[in-house]
C-alpha cells in the first residue's frame, strides 16, 4: 500500500498500555522511540504487541519543530525526536524541512517560511520534531 504521509518510521513495538477506549503504544526506532495513543479496537485489531514489527505514520502537516538540541519542557506533546536539519525547501509561503535522527532516521515536517526563518531552521542546525501521540497512526505489514 502506498499513502502520501510522508513519514513512515519502521521500528518495534516496546510496550502497549491498554485503557478502557484508547491505549498507548511505543515504538522503538532504536535510539528514539514514538509514542502513539490510539483506539484499543485498533490494537487489537492490529495485533499490537511487544516485539512485533510496526510502522508510525506521521503526515508532514502535523510535525512541530523546535530549535536547538534539547527536549522542550513544559509541552505536553509525547514525541520529541532531536536531529540535525539535513534539508530545507522553501515554497512561496510554506516549507518543508527534514531532520536526520541520530539513528538514521529522517522526519519532515511543513511549517511556514516565517517559521523556518524565526527558528533558524538551515541544513546542520540542530532542531527537534514535535509531534503529539494523538496524532501519530500505526501500521504493519
Amino acid at each position: 500500500m502506498k499513502i502520501s504521509a510522508r513519514n513512515q518510521l519502521k521500528g518495534v513495538v516496546s510496550s502497549v498500555k491498554d485503557g478502557a477506549v484508547n491505549g498507548i503504544v511505543v515504538i522503538s526506532l532504536g535510539e528514539n522511540s514514538v509514542t502513539a495513543d490510539i483506539t484499543m479496537e485498533s490494537i487489537k485489531n492490529l495485533g499490537l504487541e511487544e516485539g512485533k514489527d510496526a510502522v508510525a505514520i506521521i503526515k508532514a502537516t502535523n510535525v512541530m519543530f523546535a530549535a536547538g538540541s534539547g527536549r522542550v519542557a513544559g509541552i505536553s506533546a509525547r514525541n520529541q525526536l532531536a536531529g540535525t536539519v539535513a534539508t530545507v525547501k522553501k515554497g512561496a509561503v510554506n516549507g518543508h524541512v527534514s531532520l536526520e535522527l541520530a539513528d538514521g532516521n529522517t522526519i519532515t515536517g511543513s511549517i511556514t517560511n516565517a517559521a523556518i526563518d524565526d527558528l533558524g531552521l538551515e541544513v546542520g542546525a540542530p532542531a527537534v520534531a514535535i509531534v503529539k501521540s494523538t496524532d501519530v497512526i500505526v501500521g504493519v505489514e
